[in-house]
């Protein structure tokens, strides 16, 4: 199983995308931005040319050759789309608390970087997973109509929760007044993120699972 992740680390990801958390990171030192945006940046960029890059190299029939399951096969993509998350999630966390160190006294329009609101990218990131994993393991080949449901879905959810923030005084105050600063709280929606975010991702992984089965290698 090491084996498979490593190889699809090596072979099946771009050096560029473990620089690309980097440059997306940056973006949260822009003042006030609509910082959603930057793990959205994954599901744009690197999970559709990832996968493109599977279909173009016949990844499938290659891996359908070595001596593995196909729960092991599953298990690894899965592992290294959580690997590459994860990644840009911790690197976005390290630029949005020297965004907030540099600015201090910025008043917000759009959810600020707190703990709170990386709670919200988790669970933005497990609807993302949700769909797409379940999705492409239809065929494990065809990434296409997946990769479009799963960003739709979640830009739709970054949406609705950047208007709620707006429109609501509850969603308001939890995130942009009072409960801002009460880290008790905010930690505890990062921590129900980070639950969901397992959750969603684990029953997307079953999913595919019993619909990899299917596939004819």
């Amino acid at each position: 199983m090491y084996n498979l992740i490593v190889k699809e680390l090596k072979l099946g990801v771009h050096p560029f995308f473990f620089f690309m958390p980097l440059l997306t990171g940056a973006l949260m030192l822009i003042p006030g931005w609509l910082y959603f945006l930057v793990p959205l940046y994954f599901c744009f960029i690197t999970v559709p040319n990832m996968f493109a890059g599977y279909k173009s190299q016949n990844d499938l029939l290659f891996t359908g050759m070595l001596p593995v399951t196909k729960n092991d096969v599953v298990k690894a993509r899965v592992s290294v789309v959580v690997i590459l998350e994860m990644l840009h999630i911790v690197i976005a966390i390290i630029f949005g608390i020297i965004s907030i160190r540099l600015y201090p006294d910025l008043i917000y329009y759009f959810f600020s970087p707190t703990w709170g609101f990386w709670g919200l990218c988790f669970v933005m990131l497990a609807v993302f997973n949700f769909i797409f994993i379940s999705m492409y393991f239809k065929t494990a080949y065809k990434y296409g109509a997946a990769a479009f449901a799963s960003i739709i879905a979640a830009i739709l959810f970054a949406a609705g929760a950047e208007w709620l923030s707006i429109s609501n005084s509850f969603v308001f105050e939890l995130f942009k007044g009072t409960g801002a600063d009460r880290l008790g709280v905010q930690l505890a929606i990062l921590i129900v993120g980070i639950a969901i975010f397992a959750i969603f991702t684990i029953a997307a992984y079953h999913i595919a699972i019993k619909r990899f089965e299917k596939v004819e290698l």
